[in-house]
């Protein structure tokens, strides 16, 4: 199937794009593309083709409002839970706890500049892969 206007990059405002770029790049596995810690451009990309790579560009305002787009992420392996510590682990906030008693919802977190971002059970959690 050929899509019409495929997704190249997600982009970010980021007043640091390359110290933004690193976190992404943990949270996300995706490597950093050669650049520097003064560079106004930073792309993170994954390996698979087809998957949209992350930019990040230098702006000089701040963010001030909640997101109206933001990215799900849902680990691979593992759970939500820990995911969510480790997220914590490179600087990320919890904004926001949507998790249930019976092991479902999400929780909303946040960047190390404010973006939002939510985290849902993993694909193991999901029963999509095993364990």
């Amino acid at each position: 199937m050929s899509y019409l206007n495929p997704v190249r990059h997600i982009t970010f405002d980021a007043h640091d794009p390359y110290r933004l770029a690193q976190f992404w790049s943990q949270l996300t596995g995706y490597p950093l593309e050669d650049s520097d810690p003064g560079d106004d451009e930073v792309l993170i990309t994954p390996d698979q083709p087809g998957v949209p790579g992350l930019l990040f560009l230098r702006v000089p305002d701040t963010k001030t409002v909640k997101n109206r787009v933001h990215l799900d992420i849902q680990p691979p392996s593992g759970t939500r839970d820990a995911e969510v510590d480790r997220l914590v682990g490179l600087g990320a906030k919890v904004v926001d706890d949507r998790r249930t008693d019976d092991g479902m919802g999400w929780v909303v977190m946040s960047d190390l500049e404010g973006n939002e971002f939510c985290v849902e059970r993993s694909a193991v959690e999901r029963g999509l892969v095993e364990s």
